[in-house]
């Protein structure tokens, strides 16, 4: 049986970490830096690093990913502003081990169709936000900031058929609440789908973390508040999976 990861997001803007409720009122929580150091002391399984102005600015920081992969000692996940096969060459090379993509995997699929034939199912991530609306859940793309007109599980379908292996998905009515994921979804889009689950959006308490593991069976747990704003890291959430019989690396 495969671990169960828990991987740290890191959400940044210039050189600040920052963190919001429901894709909204960012504030800055600290340096992505300190961020770094922080982490690499905790043995977590990965990272993942998201730009939330890079497709705002048509602009990717490469100095500031160069600056932070080389002091990562964890496998590096870097997403924002990837548009383009030249995107994902410039973000390996400087030490990244995956990207993430996520507005542009909504509005030009092919795009990532052909990343994953260039460098392989294990190097590409697939990311997808989405919020209720009339019982629907639509697709937001833009860090949140623009609605589509793709309802969730019928763009799924796509997104499996281009040969996705793992997909980041954040409830964006969960993100920062620190009250649970949305475990209804999960379970069912994990169930349906072939492609593996980063469950992403509502941890607040390490029960979160192990009820929605329970609940839906996904491959892996992305966190941000419940480290920033409560005393757990990530070891002591995978000691206390351990305990709870759950298949963690520790």
């Amino acid at each position: 049986m495969n671990k169960i990861r828990i991987i740290p997001s890191v959400l940044f803007r210039d050189t600040n970490t920052t963190k919001g409720k429901n894709f909204k009122s960012w504030r800055i929580v600290g340096s992505v830096m300190q961020s770094i150091k922080l982490y690499s002391l905790r043995e977590v399984d990965e990272l993942i690093f998201l730009d939330v102005t890079a497709t705002k600015n048509n602009e990717i920081n490469y100095d500031l990913i160069n600056e932070f992969a080389k002091e990562c000692f964890m496998p590096v996940v870097v997403g924002g502003g990837i548009k383009n096969i030249n995107d994902i060459e410039n973000i390996l090379k400087i030490g990244a081990d995956r990207v993430c993509i996520n507005t542009a995997l909504v509005e030009n699929i092919n795009f990532v169709r052909e990343a994953i034939k260039i460098f392989g199912v294990q190097c590409i991530v697939g990311s997808i936000d989405y919020k209720k609306d009339d019982n629907k859940n639509i697709i937001w793309t833009n860090s949140g900031s623009v609605k589509t007109d793709k309802e969730l599980f019928s763009f799924l379908k796509k997104v499996e058929d281009i040969g996705l292996g793992e997909l980041l998905l954040t409830s964006i009515d969960h993100d920062g609440v620190m009250n649970g994921y949305d475990n209804l979804i999960l379970k069912k889009v994990n169930s349906d789908f072939d492609f593996k689950v980063i469950a992403s959006g509502g941890a607040g308490a390490k029960e979160d973390i192990y009820k929605t593991i329970k609940d839906t069976n996904v491959s892996a747990i992305s966190c941000s508040s419940i480290f920033h704003f409560t005393e757990n890291t990530p070891l002591t959430i995978k000691k206390f999976l351990k305990d709870k019989k759950i298949n963690v690396r520790i």
